[in-house]
């Protein structure tokens, strides 16, 4: 079974940019690790203060095995450091979800 990590970010809005900064950065990190990044999603319109990344995994041992590999990635720390240091993220929340088979990435049939 896939699941994914569904993480909600709530972020400082005036530090848009240095959140795209961070979100940028893991798309180099995530994947080395053994995530399957499925992206990460800035606010465009509404709501200023909430983000999100997506990343899926083979199961939650998957996971666990992902998170002691990124610990010892020194580009994943300096990230951290650099998202607190700057105070990007406010709070941050983690669900594990899994996709309802014959409802994910299907095309528009609108012709």
């Amino acid at each position: 079974m896939t699941i994914t990590c569904f993480i909600r970010y709530q972020i400082d809005p005036f530090q848009r940019d240095a959140f795209k900064k961070y979100a940028e950065n893991w798309g180099r990190i995530i994947p080395r690790w053994g995530g399957h990044l499925i992206g990460y999603f800035l606010p465009h319109e509404g709501t200023n203060d909430v983000a999100w990344g997506l990343i899926a995994f083979d199961s939650l041992a998957s996971y666990e095995a992902y998170r002691i590999r990124l610990k010892s990635d020194s580009e994943a720390r300096h990230n951290f450091e650099m998202a607190q240091s700057k105070r990007l993220i406010i709070r941050e929340e983690r669900n594990f979800v899994e996709v309802v088979d014959g409802t994910f990435g299907l095309p528009s049939t609108l012709k």
